[in-house]
């Protein structure tokens, strides 16, 4: 058998090369479809009450209560929950915190002079009632004036109420452990916003699950 010449196996080598830059790459893979969008919550709504600078900066740990209310608010807007905002006197004492109202910024916002946000004079009730809403869920300030109010008025119009207790706050810890002695035997929930989102998510498989997690890491 002839041997290969050494200008033959060079040609080959050549040719082979040649082969390889004419060869159109492997397309790489393409990215997978985004999970859709869960549908909105039946039944439920978050009323993210007073977070107004003003009232914030006066309030025991303000800036823990400020960004756990942030991760309701977020954690809510991915699971289709409706939220709503209040502002007590927002004429006089200034709007929500712009970062957090930016969290859902087509969320309606609620003025109001009256410390329950339930109170008749905001039409939120009728609201709710409209939409079918049976559970709220509640954020903001302060837990024993505001968010005490619009909770027992809540309970008052037969509907179901869970007070997010890392995402309430108050200028006084102990008028803040008053109230909620008074809505727990009133019959509110009284339950940390991670353990009540977790129940809603309920299984690893649900499709929010993984941003709902990052969510947890930023607003821990």
């Amino acid at each position: 058998m002839a041997k290969k010449t050494p200008q033959r196996r060079a040609t080959q080598k050549s040719e082979t090369s040649n082969l390889k830059s004419t060869t159109p790459p492997i397309p790489p893979a393409a990215p997978s479809t985004p999970a859709p969008a869960p549908p909105p919550l039946p039944g439920v709504a978050l009323i993210a009450i007073d977070l107004q600078p003003i009232f914030l900066k006066s309030i025991a740990n303000g800036d823990t209560v400020l960004r756990r209310s942030q991760f309701a608010i977020a954690a809510a807007r991915g699971l289709g929950i409706p939220i709503f905002f209040t502002e007590q006197l927002p004429a006089k004492l200034g709007p929500t915190d712009a970062p957090t109202r930016a969290l859902a910024p087509d969320a309606p916002v609620l003025g109001k002079s009256a410390f329950s946000a339930l109170d008749d004079s905001t039409g939120l009730l009728d609201t709710l009632h409209r939409h079918s809403i049976e559970h709220l869920l509640l954020c903001g300030i302060e837990t024993p004036i505001c968010v005490y109010q619009t909770a027992i008025d809540a309970i008052g119009a037969d509907l179901q109420v869970t007070l997010l207790t890392d995402a309430i706050g108050a200028r006084r810890p102990d008028d803040a452990r008053a109230a909620l002695a008074a809505l727990d035997r009133a019959g509110a929930h009284l339950l940390p916003a991670e353990t009540v989102y977790y129940s809603i998510l309920r299984d690893a498989s649900h499709p929010f699950f993984k941003t709902y997690t990052q969510l947890v890491k930023n607003h821990g």
